[in-house]
């Protein structure tokens, strides 16, 4: 008999995008009869919740439960659908994602031939709207300038990882490693693959298992997101300092190098060729990497719009990151996890 799995999804005002996400896990190739879909929303004020209703009422044959997450952050909401699952294998997607049909059958595969703890895959990144500038922004998010060397963007072979975005992961690897962490708003994944780590576990990933995700259609939003990241990040690496890697630590030290450079031109206005340097050096990588894309893609709006993605991103994370460590001065590294 087939594992039963169930697929956990935390969802806030995704009226755009859930259905088409709910589409394509219909499609999957595992047994409908041993899937179930939990849904924790933290209570949707669009239309995310009718969406989700006619969408079960037109496929009766899927299991689809949805949950209240009053607390409105994303692992409180993978916790609650955590405990409402009853399925041996938990697959965790986004409402921003759309796995591909064998998404499902490739990660139970993999877990059942113990090739890792906690397994998954590359996302492939679409835009989240229409136009030149969403199809930049998506551009960006999966540029090796933008995002450095996190291999579930871009790998082609499968390997051990850090960690992997939608991971599946039997049931009882809860009981090692406990729930996600309800203090950390962002990179609550990472963290999660942290405590695997620790433990001795295994994250297999795989570009066989792979899911669109829809990347933020505006800069305002991309850059809201980023900044997010940021500051989350140095909370979470401020408990696992081991696994700060060399892409982490750029943004941040950039930022802080134009802030150090701004007040050094200001106090010795001879030395202001410092930073205008800098910016130009930067300037110029993004540039290349703009009339690259542009070059490669036939799409000429890439050679303004990447690199103006790739500076908001830059620039947002950086921004969060040292915001995070002024806020957290002082505050313990440690603080009790919040389940």
């Amino acid at each position: 008999m087939p594992a039963t799995v169930s697929i956990i999804i935390p969802c806030y005002n995704e009226q755009s995008t859930i259905r088409s996400l709910l589409e394509a896990i219909y499609e999957q190739t595992y047994p409908r009869r041993d899937l179930e879909v939990v849904i924790a929303d933290g209570l949707s004020t669009d239309r995310t919740r009718e969406e989700i209703a006619a969408f079960a009422a037109a496929h009766p044959d899927l299991k689809i439960a949805v949950l209240d997450n009053p607390k409105r952050n994303i692992p409180a909401a993978l916790n609650a659908a955590l405990r409402a699952a009853s399925g041996e294998i938990i697959v965790r997607l986004d409402a921003h994602s759309r796995p591909y049909p064998d998404y499902v059958e490739r990660c139970v595969a993999a877990l059942e031939a113990g090739l890792g703890e906690n397994v998954g895959g590359v996302w492939e990144i679409r835009p989240g709207g229409p136009g030149w500038l969403a199809e930049s922004i998506a551009a960006a998010a999966a540029h090796p300038l933008g995002v450095g060397d996190a291999r579930y963007r871009h790998a082609t072979r499968p390997s051990y990882a850090d960690t992997v975005p939608f991971g599946a992961f039997k049931r009882e690897l809860l009981a090692l490693v406990g729930f996600f962490d309800e203090s950390l708003l962002t990179n609550e994944d990472y963290e999660f693959n942290a405590r695997l780590r620790a433990q001795g576990g295994k994250i297999w990933l795989d570009p066989a298992i792979r899911s669109v995700y829809f990347a933020r259609p505006t800069l305002t939003a991309l850059a809201r997101q980023y900044f997010r990241y940021g500051f989350w990040k140095y909370r979470m690496l401020r408990r696992y300092p081991k696994t700060l890697r060399w892409r982490q630590a750029l943004p941040p030290l950039f930022v802080l190098s134009l802030l150090a450079g701004g007040l050094l031109a200001v106090l010795r206005p001879g030395l202001c060729w410092l930073v205008s340097a800098e910016i130009l050096l930067y300037a110029a990588a993004l540039s290349a990497a703009g009339l690259h894309a542009a070059w490669k893609r036939r799409k000429p709006f890439l050679a303004i719009g990447l690199p103006v993605a790739i500076a908001v991103m830059h620039l947002a994370w950086g921004s969060g990151f040292l915001w995070s460590m002024i806020k957290g001065f002082g505050a313990p590294a440690n603080p009790k996890r919040k389940r």
